[in-house]
C-alpha cells in the first residue's frame, strides 16, 4: 500500500480536479443568517478537537438546538453530563482547534463550524441553558472562522435517514465492556443502563 500513497498536495490536486464554484463560494467566515437557521434547527452534532493524544471525535445532542448562536462569530456549547472522560474538554484547553458537523433528521445537507474554543465556566453563560435547575457544568465557547454546506452524497449514499431499524443483532455497550474486561458485569450494566440515564440526563 505504501508504494501507492499520495504523499504531496501536487499529485492529490492532479488526481481530483478542480473543485466546483459551488464548493468555492459556500464558505463564510461567520455565522450569516440561513446559516444559523440551518444550525439552530439541529439538535445533534459530531464535535472533533485534536490534542497531544492525538484526534477525537464526540457525538453531542440536546432536546432543542445543540448549541446557542452568541453573536455572528461566536457559538455556545454545552457540555451536558456523559462518561466524565472529558477527551473533548482537554483537547480544548490544551489546543483549542474545534470542528462541528450539524445534522437535521431528514436533510441529507450537513453545515459544517471550524474555528477554536475555549472552555468557560461563566455564570451568566452556564444559565443560558438551565434545564429545570440544572446546568452545565461547562460551556465550549467556539470562534467561528468558516462555516460551509457538506455535499449531501455521503447521507443519500447511506441512506441514512430512510433506512429503518437496523440495531437488531448489535452488541450491547454492556457486552464492549465485558470484552474489553474479564469478569466485568456486562447485562448488569445493560440492565443499569436505561434508569441510570433517566436520573442524570441533565
Amino acid at each position: 500500500m505504501a508504494d501507492h500513497a499520495i504523499t504531496d498536495i501536487a499529485a492529490l490536486e492532479a488526481l481530483y480536479g478542480t473543485p466546483g464554484e459551488a464548493s468555492l463560494i459556500k464558505v463564510a467566515d461567520q455565522l450569516t443568517p440561513l446559516y444559523t437557521k440551518w444550525i439552530m434547527a439541529s439538535r445533534f452534532c459530531v464535535v472533533s478537537t485534536t490534542g497531544p493524544d492525538g484526534t477525537d471525535g464526540s457525538p453531542r445532542g440536546d432536546d432543542g438546538p445543540v448549541v446557542q448562536a452568541l453573536n455572528d462569530h461566536t457559538l455556545l456549547l454545552p457540555d451536558w453530563r456523559g462518561n466524565n472522560r472529558m477527551d473533548t474538554l482537554r483537547n480544548v484547553v490544551v489546543d483549542g482547534r474545534i470542528s462541528l458537523m450539524f445534522m437535521v433528521p431528514g436533510s441529507n445537507n450537513v453545515i459544517r463550524v471550524n474555528g477554536t474554543a475555549v472552555v468557560s465556566v461563566d455564570p451568566d453563560l452556564l444559565g443560558r441553558f438551565d434545564q429545570k435547575g440544572h446546568q452545565p457544568r461547562s460551556v465550549v465557547v467556539i470562534a467561528v472562522a468558516e462555516v460551509y454546506s457538506q455535499c449531501a452524497r455521503a447521507l443519500m449514499r447511506a441512506g441514512l435517514w430512510a433506512a429503518g431499524d437496523e440495531s437488531t443483532g448489535l452488541p450491547s455497550i454492556g457486552d464492549l465492556l465485558a470484552e474489553q474486561k474479564a469478569g466485568f458485569d456486562g447485562a448488569g450494566y445493560d440492565a443499569d443502563w436505561a434508569p441510570r440515564a433517566a436520573r442524570t440526563m441533565w
